[in-house]
């Protein structure tokens, strides 16, 4: 180096006798007297003489010799010393020699220039073995050198797997950090983004001095910009490999470690608008089985369509299945189909894309063509849900509404209206939390020992379907049997409660109700039914 810090080091394992200094200049004759310089660090030094140095190997150059205190006689250990050689200067030009033999003797793959020579595939892989202590073969790899903001020498890879998955727990950081190829910290957190830590490699920079590791690096600036530097150069990466070879990234790269980037999306935010766009996700446009992005989504609206929709489900079926769906299909308005809280989560905090809000379609005001609701309703006469003299008037609909908000759910409803965007299904809740990320809250609240979330659902938004049997025959039966009519009533806010997502414990609580309703109608004379 250039300080001789680490020269100085010597001296703090040193003993009595210090550190001692053996040299002759190559440009004297054999014959010359060699200098020797000792001191035992406390603030003298000494400069003698000696016509023999025992210590130097050669007759020339210079050999230091530290005397070991009692208390740190283990760095005579050549295992660790062998240890440290390998952690801090593997990769150095000069060769070091413990005991005769040479230590470090592994390439700096990363510090050749992939844009003037080949490189091998096969050193690729022996280099990503080495330093991710890995037996699989690498998915990706990046190899670049830049002088801006920055000097940069990157070497990174993408493995085919991450242990997260099998239950490993958090996964540290996989990039080093070197400066002239000395290592400045192994597996730094500070140098790229936490979602990234599933990419393996080394990260070399002249401009970092040696001494960064002794400050904080998250304090230097110069890491803030090589950070904002690498984290660019990846993520546009990983849109080149996705253009390049969708099918790839498509089936192998995102379902493996699609989680990472969503993970960024929320939580690296100058990062979010270029991790949004190599993002995958099931869509009602999609046959089963394939993904789409954003952007593809986008493509494929029409100029007067200002949102993007999102519906959370279990799986695909009950997507298509679900009522929420209903009025897109009619609509012919594309839907994503999310599955996880974490897809849900992604949704909510990205927001808006290229201008058009993300929408869950489980939102109560949809802004679809007018004619969409009234095409919903319509399907309903043309499939015989109801005869059309047995509909709802608005005056009957606003009755049963009332009804439902102040006298038999006046304890779970914070509104009940009429909706026309259902055809099949007799009411939906709606301008919720979706169940996935309720689910998610209660999880962490639990695990935390928090007492913000509650279990106990807030009051919702009901809205009925005024052309459905189930809407039509509550209506009639309030009047004939009103307690069993409140039952139903029940029984209809719990079932779009379920539809929604919403219940917990698998919906044990409405078994007595049921029992009870079951027990009601069967005790009824046919004629009464």
């Amino acid at each position: 180096g250039k300080f001789g810090v680490g020269f100085y080091s010597s001296f703090m394992v040193a003993g009595a006798k210090g550190v001692e200094v053996v040299s002759r200049s190559a440009s004297l004759s054999q014959d010359a007297p060699y200098s020797v310089w000792s001191s035992d660090g406390i603030g003298s030094y000494t400069i003698d003489s000696s016509s023999s140095a025992p210590s130097l190997p050669q007759s020339r150059g210079t050999a230091i010799t530290i005397h070991l205190s009692d208390e740190t006689a283990d760095y005579a250990d050549a295992g660790k010393v062998e240890a440290i050689i390998k952690k801090y200067s593997n990769f150095v030009t000069f060769p070091i020699h413990l005991d005769g033999e040479r230590v470090n003797t592994v390439d700096a793959v990363w510090a050749r220039d992939p844009g003037s020579e080949k490189i091998e595939d096969e050193t690729y892989d022996a280099f990503y073995k080495y330093v991710a202590n890995a037996y699989d073969e690498p998915m990706y790899r990046l190899h670049y050198r830049a002088d801006a903001p920055v000097d940069i020498r990157a070497l990174f890879f993408v493995p085919t797997y991450h242990t997260e998955k099998y239950g490993m727990g958090h996964m540290e950081p996989g990039v080093s950090l070197y400066s002239r190829k000395v290592l400045i910290e192994a597996k730094s957190p500070d140098i790229l983004p936490e979602w990234m830590r599933f990419v393996k490699g080394v990260v070399d920079s002249e401009d970092l001095p040696l001494s960064v590791s002794r400050e904080r690096a998250q304090d230097s600036a110069l890491i803030q910009k090589l950070r904002t530097a690498l984290t660019k150069r990846f993520t546009s990466f990983l849109a080149k490999m996705a253009r390049k070879d969708p099918e790839k990234y498509k089936t192998e790269f995102f379902p493996e470690f699609g989680q990472f980037l969503k993970e960024g999306v929320c939580r690296d935010y100058p990062s979010q608008d270029a991790l949004s766009k190599l993002l995958y996700f099931d869509s009602s446009k999609c046959e089963n089985g394939e993904t789409t992005s954003f952007e593809e989504y986008v493509g494929r609206c029409t100029p007067d369509q200002k949102e993007i929709y999102y519906l959370v489900a279990p799986n695909r079926e009950a997507a298509l299945n679900s009522p929420y769906f209903e009025i897109f299909l009619k609509a012919d308005r594309e839907v994503f189909f999310v599955y996880t809280a974490m897809d849900d989560f992604v949704m909510t905090n990205l927001g808006m894309f290229q201008s058009r809000k993300l929408v869950s379609a489980e939102k109560g005001e949809i802004d679809l063509p007018d004619d969409s609701e009234k095409d919903a309703a319509a399907e309903a006469e043309e499939k015989d849900v109801a005869p059309a003299a047995a509909r709802l008037t608005d005056v009957q609909t606003g009755e049963l509404c009332a009804w439902l908000e102040t006298e038999a759910l006046p304890d779970r409803l914070a509104a009940a209206k009429v909706t026309h965007r259902l055809s099949m299904h007799p009411a939906i809740v709606v301008g919720h939390e979706s169940g996935a990320m309720r689910r998610m809250m209660l999880l962490v609240n639990q695990r935390t020992g928090g007492e913000g979330t509650s279990g106990k659902l807030p009051k919702q938004t009901l809205e009925v379907n005024p052309s459905h049997p189930i809407v039509v025959g509550l209506h009639a039966l309030r009047e004939r049997d009103e307690d069993l009519a409140v039952l139903c009533a029940q029984q209809l806010l719990d079932n779009a409660i379920i539809e929604a997502g919403l219940m917990d414990e698998g919906g044990r609580d409405m078994l007595p109700r049921l029992n009870e309703i079951l027990m009601r109608l069967t005790a009824k004379k046919d004629s009464d039914i």
